[in-house]
């Protein structure tokens, strides 16, 4: 009987946009991937994947897959390619460069990319290093957290705070606008062993998500008024005499004028502006006070609205009054990525860009190709990689749009045919995690996790950093960075002497494939229990002195020079939303229902929703509506809606429940518009404005109608 060949094992580390940056093992079978598990090793993932992860390997074998360069040859968006070979492709690639940077300049040619890969060497900022030296428009990245970001670093500084495996030790968890078991579902565990042990789990959303249905109370606010509720909270916290006054006077800058400014937000004004009862609000900061150690998570969907970066100030505020950060397990958790000893600077080339280049935002991205923007020169070329505009941006319709002009040369690298790779002039095949050596940071623990490369990549499948190479090379570009293996990038862009890396090096990756990196233990951790806060007066600063609004997050150094330069509120505050019945009317006479569109369950942004049995476990594109906002609307559970506005509209089947409040409907993101009901997904309907803080998004700030189609 013959023996099956050994199983090889490599150790992975899953790529995508999710704070639990799972530790992974690839098991290889002659020269195939051929199972991806959860490596139980790792103490924050503990050998567990996600729905979207668990098939990981059927992934990679996916028969739909991009396997070779292709370029067009039918109208935009037909669909209509022949294939060509790499030469063929990057010989295209350059020539039209550079006849555009003749006629126009570099800064005609635009980089568009995000986070459909983490890496440090695969992922969003991977291509940043070529597109500096080349001269070309900065794509500014601010798709999330850029206004969480701003506002945390403006009140507690680049500190990684309470360390998430601490969560086990707090008293009262606070879960503010974060859907942790479909999107940070690695942390949920050490909340239920704190709710074990006592702890009281409380989540705060503006619908009831799997969260905030497994929790012990949910506090469910009006779409927008986040900020309002937390100022609530702390005029209550005062008004209750509930502050710590001896972590207030010691280690925080600006009482006295918080104070002030709270007053403002009695419990009735508050409860009239979120629809939350005063009386609960009342209660949460009598808990939130006492149950020590209490804890809040932040999520990244607080900041989808016009107050978005106000509200976590005032957030941000909350456990400095009441002296959480004292204990173990209490305080804040936001993204612990700041404590990452990553030389980003080495990463991006932010010294490339020449004085006076000019940058666009991705949220602009429709704006900026139909010109609106009034760009000079206009852009006459995209680069998307790592990301996919059409499914995921605002104002999608736009973009749709400006990719149909003939004079616009894009080029797209992707693992499918995707809503933006079918309007691409090139479309380049690239290697999906198991295909590709790689680092990866997080946004949700502090691990740096080692991704070794299992397989070769199938058919003519190549590393996003390939194409860097073959496009510097391809450009006369001779730079070391240029010539660099995967390896010697993985380590070049980290800063190995910095202490928290312990003196370990990168062949300890290679033997153990990740490391936490040494920011105490998460049973004794307390980082701030005397202070101690990175920001310039040491303390939680309530109170700014003439700060100005800037893009904040660990790529900053890219935006040094271009920032808006406006003025800051000197306190946190509540600034309302753009778009509601109350702040709107006029508009709210022909959109009457706010709109939520979180991530979905089974999909990744828009990764796995071209994938049928991912469709089969989150549904098709569904909308959630109340049974009054349904009866007014002669809208039957199961009956296909359409949802629109004066941007664009989709379709989808409702879902009538008590879910949602009346007044709000739900729609989750990622589905792709070519596999919808009709040509159109939720973020046609979404506004490319600004939050208050940071550019960031406003997803959750968009009026929409539904009416029953027929």
């Amino acid at each position: 009987m013959n023996e099956q060949p050994r199983r090889e094992k490599f150790f992975g580390a899953c790529p995508h946009d999710c704070p639990d940056t799972c530790a992974m093992i690839y098991e290889v079978q002659n020269g195939s991937l051929v199972e991806v598990r959860g490596n139980k090793q790792h103490p924050m993932t503990r050998g567990g994947l996600c729905v979207k992860l668990k098939d990981f390997a059927d992934h990679h074998h996916n028969p739909d897959r991009l396997l070779y360069p292709l370029k067009r040859t039918g109208p935009k968006g037909s669909k209509e390619f022949k294939r060509i070979s790499w030469e063929e492709a990057i010989s295209e690639i350059g020539a039209r460069w550079r006849d555009i940077i003749a006629k126009h300049g570099a800064q005609a040619i635009m980089p568009y990319s995000y986070l459909g890969n983490m890496g440090l060497v695969q992922g969003i900022n991977s291509g940043d290093p070529f597109f500096n030296r080349l001269g070309t428009t900065v794509n500014e990245k601010t798709f999330c957290a850029s206004g969480s970001s701003t506002a945390w670093l403006l009140t507690v500084g680049p500190t990684g705070a309470v360390d998430p495996e601490s969560f086990v030790h707090a008293k009262f968890i606070v879960i503010w606008a974060s859907n942790s078991i479909s999107t940070n579902l690695h942390h949920w565990p050490f909340v239920l062993e704190a709710q074990k042990r006592g702890a009281k789990i409380v989540v705060i959303d503006a619908y009831r998500s799997r969260t905030a249905k497994a929790a012990d109370w949910h506090i469910c606010p009006k779409p927008g008024t986040d900020g309002a509720l937390a100022m609530g909270f702390i005029n209550s916290i005062i008004a209750q005499g509930l502050v710590d006054q001896d972590y207030v006077d010691n280690y925080t800058y600006g009482f006295p004028e918080l104070k002030e400014r709270a007053a403002e937000f009695t419990p009735e004004y508050v409860s009239r502006t979120t629809g939350v009862a005063a009386s609960d609000i009342e209660k949460f900061a009598r808990e939130f006070a006492t149950a020590q150690p209490s804890v809040i998570r932040l999520g990244v969907a607080l900041e989808r609205s016009a107050g978005g970066g106000q509200a976590i100030r005032a957030a941000c505020s909350l456990p400095a009054l009441v002296g959480s950060w004292r204990y173990v397990g209490g305080g804040l958790l936001q993204m612990p990525l700041w404590d990452f000893p990553i030389d980003w600077v080495k990463a991006a080339r932010p010294d490339w860009i020449k004085p006076g280049t000019r940058v666009v935002n991705n949220l602009r991205l429709g704006a900026a190709l139909t010109g609106e923007m009034k760009l000079d020169p206009p852009i006459k070329s995209l680069f998307v990689f790592c990301t996919n505009p059409v499914s995921q941006a605002p104002e999608t319709n736009k973009i749709v749009e400006g990719l149909q002009r003939e004079d616009l040369f894009t080029v797209v690298a992707e693992h499918f045919l995707t809503d933006t790779a079918k309007y691409a002039d090139i479309v380049l095949p690239a290697a999906m995690a198991g295909e590709a050596e790689d680092m990866m940071w997080s946004w949700g623990h502090f691990y740096l996790t080692y991704n070794q490369k299992a397989v070769e990549p199938p058919g003519e499948c190549k590393p996003t950093s390939d194409l860097w190479r073959m496009l510097a090379k391809e450009m006369g570009f001779d730079d070391p960075v240029f010539k660099m293996t995967d390896s010697e990038l993985c380590a070049e862009y980290i800063n190995w002497t910095d202490p928290k890396m312990g003196g370990i090096d990168m062949e300890y990756f290679k033997n153990h494939g990740y490391f936490k990196i040494d920011v105490g233990p998460a049973d004794t951790r307390t980082p701030h229990a005397q202070g101690n806060f990175p920001t310039p007066s040491g303390k939680v600063e309530f109170l700014l002195h003439d700060a100005k609004n800037f893009v904040a997050g660990p790529f900053r150094a890219m935006y040094e020079g271009e920032q808006s330069g406006e003025a800051v509120d000197p306190l946190p505050g509540f600034v309302p939303p753009r778009e509601t019945p109350e702040t709107n009317p006029d508009r709210a006479k022909l959109y009457t229902l706010n709109i939520i569109s979180p991530k979905s369950h089974a999909f990744l942004n828009s990764c796995y929703a071209n994938e049928p049995h991912k469709v089969k476990v989150q549904g098709d594109q569904f909308v959630m509506i109340s049974p009054g906002d349904a009866e007014r609307r002669s809208v039957r559970d199961g009956d296909p809606v359409r949802v629109y506005n004066d941007r664009g509209d989709f379709e989808g089947v409702a879902r009538v429940t008590d879910d949602v409040p009346d007044g709000v409907v739900v729609a989750t993101l990622g589905y792709w518009r070519s596999l919808n009901r009709s040509d159109g997904s939720v973020n046609c309907i979404s506004s490319d404005a600004w939050s208050g803080l940071g550019r960031a998004p406003t997803f959750s700030d968009n009026l929409v109608e539904v009416q029953r189609v027929n």
